[in-house]
């Protein structure tokens, strides 16, 4: 035997998640492997008809105070910390009558998954984990004797190294303590995170004085933005519906850039409520290239596709209701990355299934575009964090600026650009007519030009449709900030925008309101900025 194996002779087994533990233990039996463990894990094995000892058995002491406390004890601690190679902790071992402990199995009390059913405070502390993640850490400090598993998916490695080399090698311990830091330093991310929300909804500390951010790997990924670039995806563990919690149900695996377009256009149509509407996101490059809403899915996305086809091609396309066969069909028409929806009828998922390539995700729901959550950005030698923008157009007080105010038509499709707009990256114009965009105009250092060039994507999709008028004509106009000054609107009115809807704030707000009372049409302010970079 190689000298960096170590045979494994007794087991410390306490679980939350007990996927596959009893087949594990099974195993580890039939190895000679003397299995201790504790409450609910030590029944599930015993019931399994498995012989397991208490760890009580070790301590001499029972569980006590509703399981807070059981193994945090020398009897347990000393046996996974021990170096078994130093003679003094061998003495010490035999005086106190401490067995050594090969291997210790752990996955921690669900803190995440607590916090994320809306459990309130006192259930929330009372799952955060104290002597699970003392033992892991025990035992991933002592790598070099003992070997740690704190998630069902490394069973079968620590199984292969027993059954073929008849213990653990350094090389797995090794990479078994690295998942073990990372679990526990995202587990105590998790719970730092939790505190810092409550303290900031208490308004005690709306910036804690440090931040810890974790996540569970989810897969590696080919590559990043660009194929010379290294990516994974992490999962955080919130419960906010969208691609982190979606079912891929076919298609390819999701690259980098499919994730970040999927979760912008999931987020986006989001903002539109099903019992209203259908509505279609279509997103390339994490910026909508047409959104509509519809009486049906099929309407919503022939129009949305209708604002920019060419862009279209290639993109991402989100739904706010159940993907519906007809809606598949007009889809996969043309070349399409992933369709994302809250869930797919088995008639339209075969229709997705006959482009073996397309990926199409489920979620089971939409994620509240109202909902708090944060948002955070890396920068070189630190973090931006800031609460996400759930600021939504239907809770904000419209102030009519010109002496025109608009019609009801035009309300309804200023909320409906409004809404888009909120998710096109700064600066940002949209025009919209009929509850669908029309133009969109993104990312541009000028307002003015994004005002241009949205139009002359209107006037371009005109031309593709056959259309004598451009799409603009009688349309109505969003803007994600203010205008600095009046050449951007002018530009809007020039397109043939009928109406506007923008924060205002600027300086020169009166010359804009003067540039469109001259030109005989409404504006509304809405106080809400929707900056997106």
């Amino acid at each position: 035997m190689s000298a960096d194996i170590r045979p494994i002779a007794r087991a410390l087994l306490s679980v939350s998640d007990k996927t596959g533990l009893v087949a594990f233990a099974e195993r580890l039996a039939a190895k000679g492997v003397e299995l201790v463990s504790t409450g609910g894990t030590r029944k599930a094995l015993a019931e399994a008809g498995l012989k397991v000892l208490d760890v009580s058995e070790l301590t001499g002491f029972p569980e006590m105070m509703d399981g807070r406390v059981k193994t945090l004890h020398p009897s347990v601690h000393g046996g996974i910390l021990a170096i078994r190679d130093d003679a003094g902790h061998r003495a010490s071992m035999d005086e106190h009558g401490i067995v050594p402990i090969d291997l210790v199995v752990v996955n921690l009390y669900p803190f995440e998954a607590t916090v994320a059913r809306g459990a309130g405070y006192d259930d929330c502390v009372e799952n955060i984990d104290i002597g699970g993640p003392a033992m892991i850490r025990a035992a991933a400090k002592n790598h070099a004797d003992v070997a740690v598993v704190v998630d069902p998916s490394s069973y079968e490695t620590v199984l292969a190294d027993i059954e073929e080399r008849g213990g653990t090698t350094l090389a797995t311990r090794r990479k078994l303590a690295q998942l073990a830091y990372a679990r526990t330093a995202t587990y105590d991310g998790a719970i730092a995170s939790w505190f810092a929300e409550v303290e900031a909804k208490q308004e005690a500390e709306a910036a804690p004085a440090s931040r810890v951010f974790g996540g569970r790997l989810a897969e590696a990924l080919r590559y990043g933005e660009n194929p010379h670039q290294s990516a994974a995806f992490y999962i955080g563990g919130a419960a906010r519906p969208g691609v982190a919690t979606a079912r891929q149900l076919q298609g390819k695996a999701l690259s980098y850039n499919n994730l970040n377009d999927t979760d912008a256009a999931f987020e986006a149509v989001a903002e539109f409520d099903p019992a209203r509407a259908a509505a279609v996101v279509i997103v390339k490059h994490a910026n909508p290239c047409g959104v509509a809403e519809g009486a049906s899915l099929e309407e919503a996305y022939r129009k949305a596709l209708a604002c920019d086809p060419t862009s279209a091609f290639g993109g991402i396309v989100a739904l706010n209701r159940t993907l519906d066969a007809e809606a598949a069909r007009a889809i996969v028409d043309i070349f399409t990355e992933v369709i994302v929806a809250p869930d797919a009828t088995p008639e339209a998922a075969a229709i997705v299934g006959a482009k073996k390539n397309l990926r199409l995700l489920v979620t089971g729901a939409l994620p509240d575009p109202k909902g708090a959550g944060l948002a955070v950005k890396s920068l070189a030698g630190g973090y931006l964090v800031q609460s996400r923008d759930n600021a939504v157009v239907d809770d904000m007080e419209l102030k009519v600026v010109t002496q025109r105010a608009p019609t009801n038509r035009e309300l309804a499709d200023l909320a409906f650009a409004f809404r888009v707009v909120k998710h096109v990256k700064s600066n940002a114009i949209v025009y919209a007519k009929d509850l669908a965009t029309v133009g969109i105009g993104a990312g541009q250092m000028s307002r003015v030009d994004s005002a241009r060039i949205a139009a002359h994507k209107a006037q371009e999709a005109a031309r593709a449709a056959g259309l004598a008028e451009t799409l603009t004509r009688g349309s109505v106009v969003a803007s994600d900030a203010f205008f600095p000054f009046a050449d951007g609107l002018v530009t809007a009115i020039e397109a043939g925008a009928t109406a506007v809807i923008q924060p205002g704030g600027s300086i020169r707000d009166n010359d804009v309101i003067a540039a469109a009372d001259a030109a005989g049409i409404a504006m509304v302010f809405t106080g809400v900025r929707h900056f997106r970079h």
